[in-house]
């Protein structure tokens, strides 16, 4: 009699780490959806992008085939923030449901990051080249506009579906500038407007939940998040440096020093590097933690 094989599912952790594991496939929309799995463990993550299709394709039947890519994006953008009726969750921004597409999907409510995630699902499922812009203090949407009779960029703020001339850039930049000692002379605004790659999206997004629970002192919640930015930048120690701290916190000492040890060997010039090692050695004298 042949043995039946059994195959275990994967966790939330793991099903993130295949999403994440190579550059070249790294979709931000599905990884972005994975990250709610934290959150809210029963989603059928397959049934939520299929969802996502089923409203881009009520827009792909409506566009005409030699709509030239400004008429598109003036389709997308009544379809979009219209009809469906996105916009920003001004209400309660600091939800963390807002950083959770299914809600986002539920409520059409959610901040310029997982709204551009979705825009730009629809744009490029319309034919149209968008990419996600990591701007100083508010996620943006770029679209390229070649092959029209005005060829060119545009800028979209997702929260509210306003195209931004270069003079709001500019202006919504400055605090920015002021703050890190750079030029006001209007040199630098292109090198904020590059397309994130899908790697610095998702990292964006954690990251922005990482602030939401360390506000809230949500600690559970907050270390979730740490264990999908260590597996997402996997060379980034201050991401391992502050999962160690968690960790502590929650009275994981012996996790937390395998971490803090990790951070020290790769950190060696960090300001904090005295700091560190004074807690480290801390940690190590308590029961039932090794010394690394």
């Amino acid at each position: 009699m042949a043995a039946h094989l059994h195959f275990e599912a994967p966790t939330a952790l793991e099903y993130f780490a295949t999403l994440v594991a190579d550059d070249a496939s790294l979709s931000a929309l599905e990884a972005a959806l994975a990250i709610a799995q934290d959150d809210l463990p029963g989603i059928d993550a397959q049934g939520v992008l299929a969802e996502i299709d089923a409203l881009a394709e009520r827009l792909r039947r409506r566009i005409p085939a030699d709509a030239v890519p400004l008429q598109r994006v003036r389709l997308l953008n009544h379809y979009f923030f219209r009809e469906l009726g996105f916009a920003g969750n001004v209400n309660d921004y600091y939800d963390r449901r807002n950083s959770y597409l299914p809600e986002v999907l539920s409520t059409r409510r959610g901040i310029p990051i997982t709204l551009a995630l979705l825009y730009i699902e629809f744009a490029g499922q319309i034919g149209l080249h968008a990419s996600g812009v990591s701007f100083p203090g508010h996620f943006l949407v770029k679209l390229r506009l070649h092959g029209g009779a005005r060829p060119g960029e545009v800028v979209i703020d997702p929260f509210d579906g306003r195209s931004l001339a270069r003079g709001e850039l500019e202006e919504r930049l400055a605090p920015y500038r002021r703050d890190h000692g750079l030029a006001d002379d209007g040199s630098a605004l292109a090198l904020f407007l590059q397309s994130a790659t899908p790697r610095a999206v998702v990292a964006r997004l954690l990251r922005n939940l990482k602030e939401i629970h360390q506000a809230a002192r949500d600690l559970p919640r907050l270390l979730a998040v740490l264990h999908r930015l260590v597996i997402l930048l996997p060379g980034d120690w201050r991401e391992r440096r502050d999962r160690a701290l968690v960790l502590a916190d929650l009275g994981r000492h012996d996790e937390a020093s395998t971490d803090l040890a990790a951070y020290l060997a790769h950190e060696v010039q960090a300001e904090d590097i005295a700091a560190m090692r004074e807690r480290l050695a801390r940690w190590q004298r308590l029961p039932g933690v090794r010394r690394r």
